[in-house]
């Protein structure tokens, strides 16, 4: 039975000549390994997890109106170190995109999320009847917010939750795994197995750079406790 389903597919198995693996201890540490080698060899058939150096969040700024969305990039904020953070993107349209969407689904205002000049009209949102009126003074804007606030919620950037990097440890029949980890940001593995180490216990960086992968890997699991965590 034939399972390739794109020509990239067919094209990649066409051009292999040898399969190689590396074993881990666990899911976290396989994942992890990928995102690594994806970076540093940039395989020309997959490009989703290659580094994106610039990225870009929703902060909510406080006005005399109200809350207003502001983009902010990794440039002016620290991921994973500034709280009230909402949703990840790589670039600034992609973020102008999401607070387009939100307001669609919330029916929040456009003018009010800064996307979109007042006029004595309201927003176009409001002449479409998605928009409640807080650009005309038909809906409280507090109350506004608080929906604004909601809709955020799920996209909410996670701080990192330790003093400093921490071990994440898998297990499988008595071999173990280390992957050290400091604010979500993967500097290697140690193993039991084979007594090799590719991260310095002394020497790691003390302000490694926000990796989006590696957080997507570890966000959940931590933040979840579903994963054995010790401090180094």
């Amino acid at each position: 039975m034939n399972h390739l389903r794109t020509p990239e597919e067919h094209r990649m198995i066409a051009q292999t000549r040898r399969v190689d693996f590396i074993e881990t201890a666990g899911e976290i540490g396989a994942l992890l390994l990928e995102s690594q080698m994806i970076k540093a060899q940039s395989p020309l058939f997959n490009q989703r997890l290659r580094r994106i150096r610039s990225l870009c969040s929703i902060r909510l700024s406080a006005t005399k109106e109200g809350f207003v969305p502001e983009i902010v990039s990794n440039k002016s904020v620290k991921l994973g170190e500034t709280p009230e953070l909402y949703g990840l993107f790589s670039s600034p349209h992609a973020a102008s995109s999401k607070l387009k969407t939100l307001a669609q689904e919330h029916q929040l205002c456009l003018s009010a999320l800064g996307l979109e000049k007042t006029s004595q009209r309201g927003c176009f949102g409001l002449q479409i009847k998605s928009c409640l009126g807080a650009c005309v003074g038909k809906e409280d804007r507090r109350t506004h917010d608080q929906r604004l606030h909601a809709a955020l919620m799920d996209s909410q950037v996670q701080i990192w939750p330790f003093a400093g990097p921490v071990d994440v440890v898998e297990e499988s029949n008595g071999w173990v795994q280390r992957h050290r980890v400091h604010n979500w940001c993967y500097l290697g593995t140690q193993c039991s197995k084979t007594d090799d180490a590719n991260i310095h216990t002394s020497a790691y960086p003390q302000d490694p750079e926000f990796d989006l992968d590696s957080y997507k890997i570890l966000v959940k699991p931590i933040m979840l406790g579903s994963v054995r965590v010790e401090a180094c």
